[in-house]
């Protein structure tokens, strides 16, 4: 008797689980270099062609053409890190394959599945406690703002800028959208742009659109501008039904010419009385229409995309308007300044200052397109964590810091656990440890030695990471370098990591149909 169809492949018990945590693994090793300062990149080429080279764990993982279901969970937890937190996606990744991989031996050792995920949740419980107790006490300021930043882009691909200097423009960024209520982190964009040098990246005060005008008579900037967007086209209207006139004179004709005429005049005097001075149109507009426009001094864009229009009404607070015989003067929006700028073959409109100063855009600038991809994943990683840190007002050292402490609280608990559990909860802790092991390890350290050292200064001086510094790799206090990352980022990879592992810890059938 057939249940399942023939053609059906089945897979069970320790079969089952180390084809699925060796899965996991391999993804995770995948990433596992690119961790850290010294991290190194990797370059992905697709079937049509296209490159990317990246260092970000989630872009790495989303990129490559995973089939494996174990291993897709992988990518789910960078997915998920970096949807919560912007960044740490690289270590979510990392600690998951090792909690997998210490699984995998318990296994051997005749560990039930179920006792390794009772330990690992146990020991998850600890780890989170641990980080509470690594929390700094003092305010976050803008100081430590920057160094949130700085350890986000430290070793990422941020061409000729410095992490330093990046850093700066992220929690100014992020200052500029902090509002009573918390951080409107989507008031924040990032807009990039090749043709010069990564230097040239600046925090413009509104939006910028990639819109020209439609007439080269138009103004190239227009002050304390009155904004009007609409979802109507400025042209003779046509209607539903074909239909055929006859024309039997030339008086007829003219009057055909002149009623068009009028119509397409009255378009222009109905945006001139509103008030409006600068027009953003999702729909196209009439060459006579645009003539006339530019001959009132009005600015006009056509042809946005809805995402363009509904920014452009969010910035300046001006209304869609669907019928041009509806625009009223509490539908115009405002803006200190509207300007356009030519960069090679693009034209961009920045909108700048008054209702648009709610909103902020960081323009990249590099010589690249790889270069300026990679530096807008490292702000955007950046401006996530910035804001996470100031929402939630708590940092953790960086630089395997408080993966140690994590570590050592949970090898202290592990001594009141009875019975095969505690088995899993040590090994939860040997896993954490993949972190500073991996830190040195991409630093040129032996990873055993500096674990054996990062131990002994967290038990004599109660915080100890490894520092990068140029050549030098020491063994020091994170904070008093300026290596700090929100707390959350590490609970999230905490979480996150757990329950990825844990799952596919206790799948042990997989029954796959062809």
């Amino acid at each position: 008797m057939f249940i399942l169809s023939e053609d059906s492949q089945r897979t069970q018990g320790r079969d089952a689980q180390s084809s699925n945590i060796m899965a996991g693994k391999a993804v995770a090793e995948s990433v596992r270099t690119t961790l850290g300062p010294r991290g190194m990149d990797k370059m992905l080429v697709d079937s049509g062609g296209d490159v990317v080279i990246t260092n970000d764990g989630a872009t790495i993982l989303n990129k490559m053409d995973i089939e494996h279901p174990a291993a897709q969970m992988i990518v789910e937890v960078a997915d998920s890190q970096e949807e919560e937190v912007g960044d740490g996606t690289t270590t979510a990744a990392v600690l998951a394959g090792n909690l997998l991989g210490e699984a995998e031996d318990l296994i051997e050792q005749d560990v039930h599945a179920t006792t390794i995920v009772e330990g690992y949740h146990e020991a998850a419980e600890i780890a989170l406690e641990a980080i509470a107790e690594q929390v700094d006490e003092a305010d976050v300021d803008d100081e430590i703002l920057q160094q949130v930043a700085e350890s986000s882009m430290t070793g990422k691909g941020t061409g000729g800028l410095t992490a330093t200097s990046l850093a700066e423009t992220v929690v100014e960024a992020i200052r500029h959208v902090e509002t009573d209520s918390g951080v409107a982190r989507d008031n924040v964009t990032v807009h990039t742009q090749i043709g010069a040098s990564s230097n040239a990246t600046e925090l413009v005060p509104g939006i910028i659109v990639d819109e020209e005008p439609v007439h080269d008579a138009m103004p190239a900037e227009v002050k304390d501008a009155s904004i009007a967007i609409l979802d109507v086209e400025l042209d003779v209207r046509t209607g539903d039904v074909d239909a055929e006139y006859a024309i039997d004179s030339i008086d007829q004709l003219n009057a055909a010419i002149d009623a068009e005429e009028g119509e397409l005049k009255g378009y222009a005097e109905t945006v001139a009385d509103s008030g409006a001075d600068v027009v953003f149109t999702t729909e196209d507009v009439a060459d006579r229409v645009a003539t006339a426009l530019a001959n009132e001094g009005i600015l006009v864009f056509e042809g946005l995309g809805d995402s363009d229009a509904r920014e452009v009404a969010s910035a300046t607070g001006a209304r869609r308007v669907g019928a041009l015989e509806d625009l009223e003067d509490e539908d115009l929006g405002s803006a200190d300044r509207i300007h356009t700028e030519t960069f090679g073959d693009d034209d961009l409109a920045f909108v700048e200052g008054g209702a648009a100063a709610e909103t902020v855009t960081v323009f990249v600038r590099g010589g690249t397109e790889h270069v300026v991809d990679e530096l807008e994943r490292a702000i955007e990683d950046a401006l996530d964590v910035v804001a996470t840190a100031l929402e939630s007002g708590e940092v953790v050292p960086g630089a395997g810091a408080t993966e140690i402490a994590i570590a050592d609280k949970i090898r202290q608990e592990a001594a009141g656990i009875e019975g095969r559990k505690q088995l899993a909860v040590t090994s939860f802790a040997d896993a954490i440890d993949v972190v500073p092991r991996t830190l040195a390890a991409n630093t040129g350290q032996d990873p055993i030695d500096a674990l054996v050292d990062l131990r002994a200064a967290h038990e004599s001086e109660g915080r100890a990471g490894l520092i990068t510094s140029g050549d030098e790799v020491s063994i020091d206090d994170p904070f008093d370098n300026g290596v700090v990352d929100p707390a959350d980022v590490k609970r999230e990879a905490i979480e996150s990591a757990t329950e990825a592992a844990t799952m596919i810890a206790r799948i042990d059938d997989v029954i796959a149909a062809e």
